[in-house]
């Protein structure tokens, strides 16, 4: 897929590694990048701002990928706006930290939440923009996790909703050729603003320098990292149903 003239469509686009994505696509010559949000308003403008600064079209779109309305919706308002869509990034995701001997801690409302925004999310968008993608014989990349590979990460409910996302990667990947190409990333921890005010500066950085210290690469991911990832994903027109592991080898060492 050529990314020159495309047209993308990034769940989660306002800030950390959507954001990242979406700057390395204009970078790229992108035609219009529509950077999707739920909550972070402010932030996918400053994006999209950041986008049109480097001459592509850019447009901030609210919707919550949990709601099949509102993703349908979402495709619709692209299809008439611009008429084609070549690539579809699924980055919006969500957690809840519970430890993992913490059984009670996962209530059906954390499971609710966190499959719903990281599994269900990603097919309600797939399916959405399906025929769009058949069209263009465009691509879909989602954003799950190591702990999709690994008992790791921050719940047991994370873990699960990403193991589920790679198995969808697949499926969709047989479901939706050969026109449409569907693949994933699976990084370990990513600096982002996300994860940082989650866990608070200080013990994001301790944290941070554990894994360093045990991984092969001895860092810590950037957003711009798995944008990278990503958009080798998009551009690889042999590739479909695989699971790229980027984590500065930390997944060899556990």
């Amino acid at each position: 897929m050529d990314i020159n003239g495309s047209v993308a469509v990034i769940t989660g686009g306002g800030t950390g590694i959507g954001a990242a994505v979406a700057e390395s696509l204009a970078r790229k010559g992108a035609a219009a990048v529509i950077v999707n949000y739920s909550r972070s308003a402010a932030e996918a403008e400053a994006t999209v701002a950041r986008l049109e600064r480097l001459g592509c079209k850019a447009e901030a779109m609210a919707a919550d990928v949990c709601d099949d309305a509102a993703v349908r919706r979402m495709a619709a308002r692209v299809r008439a706006a611009h008429g084609r869509v070549d690539a579809l990034v699924c980055n919006a995701g969500t957690t809840r930290w519970v430890p993992f001997p913490d059984l009670d801690g996962l209530t059906a409302e954390v499971w609710q939440q966190v499959m719903g925004v990281n599994l269900m999310g990603p097919f309600y968008c797939a399916r959405a923009f399906a025929p769009d993608l058949r069209a263009a014989r465009g691509a879909i990349v989602n954003v799950a996790s190591i702990a999709g590979l690994l008992a790791t990460g921050s719940s047991i409910a994370y873990g699960v909703s990403k193991a589920a996302l790679i198995q969808l990667t697949r499926d969709l990947a047989v479901a939706l050729g050969p026109e449409i190409r569907v693949n994933a990333v699976a990084p370990g921890i990513v600096a982002t603003r996300w994860h940082i005010d989650r866990l608070g500066e200080q013990v994001f950085s301790e944290m941070a320098a554990r894994e360093e210290a045990k991984a092969p690469l001895k860092r810590t991911a950037r957003p711009e990292d798995v944008a990278q990832m990503i958009v080798a994903l998009l551009e690889s027109e042999l590739v479909t149903g695989e699971i790229l592991v980027g984590d500065g080898g930390r997944h060899l060492t556990y």
